[in-house]
């Protein structure tokens, strides 16, 4: 497969810098043109509203576009290659590029030690402690109920046959119309991943993300060999650009596309309605396999929020949605189980292939959830995590309106995750100062493909009033060490000032 890479038009370029410009602050003082170009673009580069490795329109042709003259796009280019964020070759083009210096995304999230939290604030993992009494009388009724499977081997590699029918009957519910063969049980939403991405996706072949997009997911597709192809995602929470998903299902013809719908992990979009219409039109359209990760669907937070229909609501058959959904963000990450529902010679494939892996998911947790879902004990708990976890994201908010007023955000009517714009400092150097005083959270590039949203962090709402108020306080500190341009460790790559 040849190599494919984006490429922004004068128009779309044009359209992205006049959106930028209609934010800024009136009266502040305007640089030349050429450099408030350069500016511009090196923002877009840093938010991902522009990948990297992105072709720029010729110095002519965007000239036309902006109305001004050959010269201030030449010198604008010019300031953008002296800076590491443009790479020209004579008669070839510019790429977008990122400086030497960046930080990239070399890893996922990885949970700290509980017995760190007395030394720590960790507000690098979007997960919360279990629900109870729900947890320990599901594992109970579950004890009650496993004399049966023990006298069995134990390997249900498609799952247990009736957490199976009762998954299916929660699509049903739902609107869309499931039987047991389009479910099989996993190991927690990323055995649910890891597993399609073995079936759909070879090494070297491309998938398309969106971008920003959950850390995790994306450094397991990295090391499964997949070529990521990003998307970025509107700003203020509007979600997904369909134009733009369109053209880079059809250009770049992925094999797999993987997008969170429901509240939106990091950013907390939700997808409207349209919206997942047109995503599995797109991807129905190019012969994509799009994933949908439907791990937040349960965290709405606003009471009476009119929830959309399921993306796999537009592909019922399951042929080209393939849907992954979990109890570890909703109820609790140890329980571990996850699932897919998909189309019934999908589900036989991804079962086929586990016989290499896994073999199946632990069968006293599958009862543990079967009985939760059955006594009504998920949605009793469902119901106490919202009150909870709107609770704890009201402080957050509040905490940083307090101490980090320059901090850009829009607050989301659900999941478990805020998206802050870091008030023109480095997320990275910010992160990294902050772990030194004693708060963990991971900054933008980890969202990322390749060295973008430089200038944000993840905050999930994970802490009580107590907690975030001490760690708003803590990353302010760092935001002020950081702007004064104090050291915040030695090995520390050198950031970049969005």
């Amino acid at each position: 497969m040849g190599q494919w890479t984006s490429a922004v038009g004068a128009a779309q370029l044009a359209q992205l810098l006049a959106s930028q410009s209609a934010g800024a602050t009136p009266g502040s003082r305007r640089p030349p043109a050429y450099r408030a170009l350069a500016d511009g673009v090196r923002l877009l580069v840093l938010e991902g509203r522009v990948p990297v490795a992105a072709r720029l329109p010729a110095e002519r042709e965007l000239a036309a576009a902006l109305a001004t003259s050959r010269t201030t796009v030449a010198s604008a280019y010019e300031a953008l290659r002296s800076e590491g964020f443009l790479t020209s070759r004579r008669g070839a083009g510019s790429w977008t590029s990122v400086p030497a210096g960046n930080p990239l995304p070399t890893r996922g999230l990885d949970p700290l030690p509980p017995d760190a939290a007395e030394s720590m604030i960790d507000l690098g993992c979007a997960a919360l402690p279990a629900p109870e009494p729900w947890l320990t009388r599901s594992f109970q009724e579950a004890l009650g109920s496993l004399a049966p499977y023990a006298h069995t081997h134990g390997d249900y590699p498609a799952g247990l046959p009736v957490l199976r029918r009762a998954l299916a009957d929660r699509y049903s519910a739902r609107g869309v119309p499931t039987m047991p063969e389009q479910i099989m049980v996993t190991t927690g939403a990323m055995g649910a991943v890891a597993a399609i991405c073995h079936l759909f996706v070879g090494r070297g072949e491309r998938v398309t993300v969106e971008a920003p997009s959950y850390a995790n997911v994306l450094q397991l597709m990295r090391e499964a060999g997949a070529r990521l192809v990003p998307v970025a995602m509107a700003g203020r929470l509007a979600g997904w650009d369909i134009a733009a998903w369109r053209q880079v299902m059809r250009d770049a013809a992925p094999s797999m596309a993987y997008v969170v719908a429901d509240f939106h992990n990091p950013t907390g979009a939700l997808a409207g309605e349209d919206q997942r219409r047109q995503l599995a039109a797109a991807a129905r359209s190019a012969g994509t396999v799009l994933v949908v990760d439907e791990t937040m669907a349960d965290l709405a937070l606003e009471p009476g929020l009119d929830m959309p229909r399921p993306v796999c609501s537009f592909d019922p058959a399951g042929s080209t949605v393939v849907t992954v959904g979990s109890a570890s963000k909703a109820f609790w990450a140890g329980l571990r189980i996850g699932w897919v529902r998909a189309a019934p010679d999908v589900i036989r494939s991804l079962v086929a292939a586990r016989a290499y892996t896994d073999l199946g998911s632990p069968v006293l947790e599958q009862l543990a959830l079967l009985r939760l879902l059955e006594n009504g004990g998920w949605d009793a708990a469902l119901d106490a995590r919202r009150l909870q976890v709107r609770d704890n994201r009201d402080c957050l908010v509040a905490a940083l309106r307090r101490h980090v007023p320059d901090w850009e955000f829009t607050v989301p009517d659900g999941g478990l995750t805020l998206w802050a714009r870091t008030g023109g400092l480095s997320g990275s150097r910010i992160a990294e100062a902050g772990e030194r005083l004693g708060v963990r959270v991971p900054s933008g590039p980890r969202f990322g493909v390749d060295g973008a949203f430089e200038g944000f962090v993840r905050l999930p709402f994970t802490a009580g009033a107590a907690l975030v108020e001490t760690a708003a306080a803590r990353l302010a500190t760092a935001a002020s060490i950081v702007a004064e341009g104090g050291p915040v460790g030695a090995d520390m790559p050198a950031g970049l000032i969005a």
